[in-house]
């Protein structure tokens, strides 16, 4: 199954890639306990984790939401030609993104509303594409709504200097600033009410600007969380942040309150890199969560 229905909302994954992250679990989640990855192996092998070579797998996707008469991408991963010189794992690729795409029913004019939960390398590729030697909007007919935070703070014009350093290089000015001299942007802050099931909240930690989405569509509730988790252990021990997040604390009092607001709600927890079947649903156990179950999306390998 490439597609779900929450309430009035459907949901379709559409791929980008799939594969090694190139970090050990050690590298990316620094500090996470060793006994967790351990004793869940069986379960994070192969969508989430290599067995052999004791790397952490990653997925690269954009949900595909249409709601309100609207179609709506939620994050545009890393896109094709970009020029990463620190991100060698995502230099230069040249993918099926815009294959994939149609083949979901939905070709780039199609689409309304473009969503960067924050404004990392593999959220925001897809946002443009190389025509000729110019880097022009992909998606002519949309609005992209970008957290202001993230904006100024990744904005190079500012002088900040990120965690991150020169791994997003190239990525503001090839795949952000394009769209917004094209005057296809809004920068929103705290939150924004898209239709009457999406919106979007503020949830800094991993980046200043990070946000998640909410769905609230009937009685089916989702939250799209970004880079909140990449990995599911993260729902395990969520005091476990990523090498990149930004503001440590602030990642895992987020991660912490989302969580705990989708065990409350019986909410469909989605993040953006997770193999596998994509999303879980999540409960309560103790100070920490479990994996309640799997969404029904087909896993990577299932779709070939």
């Amino acid at each position: 199954m490439e597609q779900i229905t929450l309430g009035d909302v459907t949901i379709t994954r559409v791929w980008e890639y799939f594969g090694s992250a190139e970090m050990t679990p050690d590298t990316f989640f620094p500090g996470s306990p060793k006994e967790v990855w351990n004793d869940s192996a069986s379960w994070l092998t192969p969508h989430f984790l290599d067995s052999e070579t004791n790397i952490v797998n990653t997925a690269i996707q954009t949900w595909l939401l249409r709601s309100g008469g609207k179609t709506v991408l939620v994050d545009t991963g890393v896109g094709n030609h970009k020029d990463r010189p620190y991100a060698p794992v995502w230099n230069r690729l040249e993918t099926g993104f815009l294959a994939n795409l149609a083949h979901a029913g939905v070709q780039p004019e199609d689409v309304d509303i473009v969503i960067n939960t924050h404004l990392h390398i593999d959220h925001v590729g897809w946002n443009t594409y190389l025509d000729g030697r110019q880097w022009v909007p992909t998606f002519p007919n949309a609005t992209y709504l970008m957290p202001k935070d993230d904006f100024d703070f990744w904005n190079p014009g500012n002088g900040h200097q990120p965690l991150l350093g020169r791994g997003n290089q190239n990525v503001f000015e090839d795949s952000v600033a394009p769209v917004h001299q094209a005057g296809q942007t809004l920068l929103w802050e705290n939150s924004h009410q898209i239709d009457a099931d999406l919106r979007l909240d503020a949830a800094p930690g991993h980046t200043p600007g990070s946000s998640v989405l909410t769905l609230t569509s009937g009685t089916d509730r989702a939250v799209f969380v970004g880079d909140m988790l990449h990995s599911p252990v993260q729902i395990l021990e969520p005091d476990s942040n990523s090498c990149f997040c930004e503001d440590p604390a602030g990642a895992r009092a987020t991660r912490r309150k989302v969580l705990g607001w989708a065990a409350d709600n019986n909410a469909l927890v989605i993040p953006a890199h997770l193999g596998g079947h994509g999303a879980a649903e999540v409960a309560r156990e103790g100070d920490t969560f479990a994996i309640k179950g799997w969404a029904p999306f087909a896993p990577y390998t299932e779709q070939g």
